[in-house]
């Protein structure tokens, strides 16, 4: 019995899993026809397979009113709820930990009521992701609470401030306005809750209910994209949760063994796949490069992928002529790759780039390939017409945000990113998601070229208005939203603004940054409007109306360069807004009161330790404030998060010479040189600790003097080391080389003298070991010189060279006589 018990859960959980992989199915499957029969095992079966239903299709909201949800969250207009946000999720909570951990239940009902929990958090996850990230978001239901149908309007006001600020306690602010902020703050905090209950009981041992860390891992990523900065707090619940994901589900194998015979054909392997684009998204997001191209490249291996570009010979503009070599990427099958996988078409409605945007340029979206006069037509993988499933189509995607982070900012960047655009463009069919991020890659791109900028401002308003409005069905959204980094629909809105910007449309972009409380990019507008009153203006109106949102007083604070701004942003923010203490840190160091400007950023790293160049000031004001120690671990914590950081390498090195720690001083050198090599005070630094350390050759290298080259071959003379003696006069001889060596007489004799130190060295060494390398290679030399330097031929310098070059011919006359025949 338990073993069927258990068969049913896993279907349960890879139900709720199939509505991010693929749209609902258009009959319902025949595990949730038995489920729905009077054999269920459990009562709870029919209410998790009604609210699956619900979820399936893309009512979210109905699945959270449902006979199923009340059993979780109480009646929804239950006096409880007339109480403060803490108390009513507290009280909430403790329901949830009555209703898993009752006493008179057996393990098998303790799992089902687990996972009726988990499809509960997941509703509101998903009512959250379309209202903030999928859409539509045209003719939304009312309803701002998961646990109650209706509110006042001031006490809607209350528990958008509450869920607001406990969104931002990770160290924070938004980055625009969100709407119905309070559903991901439910389904955090019941996962949470649940997962506890769950590894404290026994339930786990039997049952697992493993995917709860997979949603937990997407909640927390979701919470992290709508924050403005990187959250220090979140990656490390990320780190842990996605590890838990990656080894039960990271493998094909893995998702095999717990799914068994109920995966469909190819499903494992695009599960398998996923988890690893989802945690190369957090790399990404969070920087770190080597683990995002891992990830990726396991995604790469499970999805049976194996990506490469070529050049293939076509046109790219409409009036080109003559065929150029264009980047083109291939896509080949791996041996071991499945033939069967998810479906990829998205359904009618989602033309983002019709014919009136191919026509606004007359550059084509994908270049004409011709290959061995043959003609392609568009862009098609290689010129093959090869059909990408859907998880390859989102591993093609993910490699342009491996580019994005590996290479510099610049126009090769886009073109590098091409060959993966395009493929996906020639793709007859995909995800609305998948079409929708490929559709912003491209706009990015394209943005920056004048040929086609017209036509990326018209993609993006066409990407803008396809998010409203609901041409596309809901459940088909859903499907790998949380396997590609789309941008939120704030965020999306945002980039829209930025374009119109440099468009110069500044007065349409004011628009959208005030609808989305972005006042730092409305601020810039203004002053690029030469209005700054207005903006200062606009601001006070709006604190006027939400006096207590710390981001309007920190934008005040930002205009007007008043620390009283800041100071109210902490007061209100209970001392929690790290921006608002990065402020009145910046500020203070400027008036030169370092003590106090080191002190506010060390309590602003405290809240988000992994704000960038955050580090790097708290050193630099602990190094003002005669702190070494405290700016000796400033800088390092900067070199951890950002190991190019040159200044700060050799700000390391400084405090480690002031601290006479040679050996370390000389390492953090090495490093800061590697980067900033273009620093003579660097260079002479590095030349101290060298010496210091003993290395003399370091600081040869480091000066790149020829006299410190002919101080080294004396010393390794001295020592007896005749092959070092030669490498460094050679090196001195080459240091003496340049276009004025046989136009200046001085050059030439200290070039001369430096020839003539290296050929006796020569002649040394075949004395000492009887070979006649060495002396061939001087009598190469030496004539060498002496042919290009006969107008020196009056110098001292020329006839020594010349009464080497004899001696050198001696020496070789010697050891042909002594040479047995």
């Amino acid at each position: 019995m338990a073993e069927y018990e258990i068969q049913i859960l896993r279907g349960h959980e890879l139900r709720l899993l199939r509505c991010a992989l693929r749209p609902p199915p258009s009959s319902p499957s025949p595990s949730s026809q038995s489920l729905a029969s009077d054999d269920s095992p459990s009562p709870l079966h029919a209410f998790i397979s009604n609210i699956l239903t619900s979820i399936e299709s893309g009512d979210y909201l109905g699945a959270l009113s449902s006979d199923a949800a009340r059993l979780v969250l109480a009646s929804p207009d239950s006096d409880i709820f007339s109480d403060t946000p803490d108390r009513v999720y507290s009280d909430l909570l403790d329901r949830v930990e009555s209703l898993i951990n009752e006493p008179s239940i057996e393990d098998a009902e303790k799992a089902c009521r687990v996972v009726l929990v988990v499809c509960v958090a997941v509703a509101a996850l998903f009512w959250f992701t379309q209202c903030n990230l999928t859409g539509p978001v045209e003719r939304l239901p009312k309803r701002p609470l998961p646990m109650k149908a209706w509110l006042e309007e001031s006490e809607i006001v209350e528990w958008e401030n509450w869920a607001r600020n406990q969104l931002m306690a990770a160290g924070s602010d938004l980055l625009g306005k969100f709407s119905y902020l309070q559903y991901i703050i439910f389904a955090k905090m019941l996962l949470l809750k649940t997962r506890d209950l769950l590894f404290e009981a026994s339930v786990v041992s039997t049952f697992g209910i493993k995917s709860i860390s997979w949603w937990l891992f997407r909640i927390l990523l979701i919470h992290q994209r709508i924050l403005d900065e990187r959250s220090s707090s979140l990656f490390d619940l990320l780190q842990v949760f996605m590890g838990e994901t990656s080894s039960h589900f990271g493998s094909s194998e893995k998702v095999t063994s717990y799914w068994g015979s109920q995966l469909q054909d190819g499903e494992a392997s695009t599960i398998a796949s996923m988890v690893h684009l989802e945690a190369g998204v957090l790399e990404y997001i969070y920087a770190r490069l080597d683990p995002c191209r891992l990830h990726l490249e396991s995604a790469e291996v499970a999805a049976g992928l194996q990506l490469s570009v070529t050049g293939v010979l076509g046109l790219r503009t409409v009036h080109q002529v003559e065929l150029k070599a264009q980047m083109v990427l291939v896509a080949n099958p791996r041996s071991e790759s499945v033939n069967g996988d998810i479906c990829t078409s998205i359904g009618p409605g989602i033309e983002l780039s019709g014919p009136s945007i191919r026509e606004a340029s007359d550059i084509f979206m994908t270049p004409k390939l011709v290959e061995d006069g043959n003609d392609f037509g568009s862009n098609a993988c290689g010129g093959a017409c090869a059909t990408l499933t859907a998880v390859q189509q989102a591993v093609v995607l993910a490699q342009c945000l491996l580019i994005e982070k590996s290479s510099p900012y610049d126009e090769m960047q886009g073109w590098d990113m091409a060959p993966y655009i395009e493929a996906i463009d020639s793709q007859q069919s995909s995800y609305f998601i998948l079409q929708c991020f490929c559709d912003i890659l491209r706009i990015r791109w394209e943005s920056t070229r004048s040929r086609t900028k017209e036509r990326a401002l018209q993609m993006m308003d066409n990407l803008v208005e396809s998010i409203h409005e609901p041409s596309v069905g809901v459940p088909l959204r859903l499907p790998f939203c949380y396997a590609v980094y789309i941008p939120t629909i704030p965020a999306l809105r945002k980039q829209y603004g930025n374009i119109l910007v440099s468009c110069g449309l500044i007065g349409e972009a004011l628009k959208i940054f005030e609808d989305l409380e972005l006042w730092d990019n409305l601020i810039y507008c203004y002053c690029q409007l030469e209005k700054k009153a207005a903006a200062v203006e606009l601001i006070k109106v709006r604190l006027s109306k939400t006096p207590n949102d710390p981001r309007l007083w920190c934008s005040l604070g930002d205009i007007t360069n008043s620390d009283a701004c800041y100071e109210k942003a902490l007061e209100i923010s209970n001392n929690r807004s790290a921006r608002a203490k990065r402020s009145l840190a910046r500020n203070a160091y400027q008036r030169g009161d370092y003590e106090t400007s080191k002190t506010l950023w060390e309590s602003a790293m405290a809240l988000n330790s992994l704000y960038p160049g955050g580090w790097f000031a708290l050193g630099a004001a602990a190094l003002k404030a005669r702190d070494v120690e405290k700016a000796l671990d400033g800088f390092t914590r900067a070199v951890q998060l950002d190991p190019e950081n040159g200044e700060a390498w050799n700000n390391i090195a400084c405090l480690h010479m002031f601290k006479n720690k040679s050996k370390e001083s000389y390492i953090a050198f090495k490093e800061a040189l590697k980067y900033k090599r273009d620093s003579w005070q660097m260079w002479e630094n590095y030349s101290h600790v060298a010496f210091d350390v003993g290395n003399i050759g370091q600081i040869v290298r480091s000066e790149s003097r020829a006299e410190l080259w002919g101080l080294y071959a004396r010393w390794h003379r001295i020592k007896g080391d005749l092959t070092m003696c030669c490498e460094a006069l050679l090196k001195q001889v080459r240091s003496y080389q340049g276009s004025n060596l046989w136009k200046d007489r001085d050059s030439f004799k200290k070039f001369a003298q430096a020839s003539l130190e290296l050929c006796k060295v020569y002649i040394d060494i075949s004395s000492s070991t009887g070979s006649r390398r060495e002396l061939l290679t001087a009598e190469m030399h030496l004539k060498n010189i002496l042919k290009q330097a006969g107008i020196f031929s009056d110098t001292e310098e020329f006839r020594n060279l010349e009464a080497c070059l004899n001696g050198v011919k001696t020496k070789q006359q010697q050891q042909l006589e002594s040479t047995p025949t």
